[in-house]
Formats: C-alpha cells, sequence, structure tokens
C-alpha cells in the first residue's frame, strides 16, 4: 500500500493513526514499523514523559484483544499478518493478564491465565502463570507436575526467577495502546500489534 516516507512521521498523533487503520485491517502499511519506531524511541521523552502519562497508557491496555501483525523477531523490521485460521488473543485488566488461541473470539481452545506486575518507569508487564484452562475450563489441577510446575511454571512469581538467561520472567514492554490498538515487545524483542475486540473474552477463555 502507498504510504508517506517514514521521514515525515513527526508526531504521535500521525503515528498512531497509521497503526490504528492498520490494526483494524489486519494488513501492514509500508509505513507501519517507522510509525511503531516513532513511538518506541519517543516513548518516554515527549510521549509518555512522566509516571501518570505511562500509567493512562497501561490503563488504556486493559481489555480483550486479537493478535494481527507481528514482526516475527528483535532484528526483523517488518510486519507480517497472523496467518488464518489462528485466532491468538490476550486479555489485560487490573489483575491479570491472559493469552490463548482458539477458532474465534467465541471458541477458545487453550488459554493461560495469571496476576501481572506493570512497572511505569520501564513501561514493562511482567507475567506470572497461575491457571490453564482448556475449552474455557480450568485444568489446572488435572496437569502432571512436570508440566504445570516445569514446563509452564505455573504459579511462580517475579523472585522465582533467577534472571539468568533460560530463566526470566515472562515480559511485554508496552509501546502504545489506544481504543483500537495495542502495541508491545516480547523477550526476544519481537514487536505485535492487536486490535482490540469489542466483546469480553474472559466467559468464552475462562468460564469455568
Amino acid at each position: 500500500s502507498k504510504s508517506k516516507p517514514s521521514n515525515t512521521i513527526t508526531s504521535y498523533e500521525e503515528a498512531m493513526e497509521i497503526i490504528d487503520q492498520c490494526s483494524k485491517t489486519s494488513s501492514p502499511s509500508d509505513n507501519l514499523y517507522d510509525a511503531v519506531k516513532y513511538i518506541d524511541r519517543n516513548a518516554n521523552t515527549l510521549i509518555y514523559p512522566n509516571i501518570q502519562a505511562r500509567e493512562d497508557m497501561w490503563s488504556n491496555a486493559f481489555g480483550s484483544w486479537k493478535l494481527v501483525l507481528a514482526t516475527g523477531g528483535g532484528r526483523y523490521t517488518t510486519f507480517k499478518p497472523i496467518p488464518k485460521p489462528l485466532f491468538a488473543f490476550a486479555r489485560i485488566d487490573e489483575l491479570n493478564f491472559g493469552n490463548g488461541i482458539g477458532l474465534n473470539e467465541d471458541v477458545i481452545l487453550l488459554s493461560l491465565l495469571g496476576p501481572h506486575e506493570f512497572g511505569a518507569k520501564r513501561r514493562q508487564m511482567k507475567i506470572c502463570i497461575d491457571d490453564m484452562y482448556i475449552t474455557g475450563k480450568n485444568v489446572t489441577n488435572a496437569l502432571p507436575k512436570f508440566i504445570s510446575a516445569g514446563m509452564l511454571g505455573l504459579g511462580k512469581r517475579p523472585g522465582d526467577y533467577s534472571g539468568k538467561k533460560g530463566d526470566r520472567i515472562p515480559a511485554f514492554t508496552i509501546i502504545a495502546s489506544s481504543e483500537s490498538s495495542l502495541v508491545a515487545r516480547g523477550g526476544t524483542g519481537g514487536v505485535a500489534i492487536w486490535t482490540r475486540l469489542k466483546k469480553d473474552i474472559q466467559t468464552a477463555a475462562y468460564s469455568s
């Protein structure tokens, strides 16, 4: 698609407009990465210059989200659509972070849920996983210990991680949030963009 050269992106509003359009259509524009980069580079100075601004941005991230675009890793600078029929979601509220996969927002096959810790200074959300759900039903207590405690790390808290390679707590750095879009960087450096779902996914993912 046609778009402006990256050096003409000069404001948060302009960059966010590009991101919102791409998240709504699930289609990347030529300057989507440059729009994200503009916000990321100016986040702690121009865009979120104080703790309150970062807390406001974080509060706007609460809701149910569908993953639509991702770079795949830290060295990649091209966003690609999430291949169909994969439906991947995230849900954030004041206490918990949940994510998972399904067929659509009404049929969720696998989901994880647990408390988060948000540090406004670094705009970082640390994630703890307490429970696993299959088709909306909590199966945590039925999981073998080598899966629940070993592979998934269920019940671990930030202090239980050493911080060394291979034993770091899952975390996202929140780059931007709006009424339409959520942008975050994962632990490997890849950037993902979600579009806001109109319906709260809690019932389908965590019904019992």
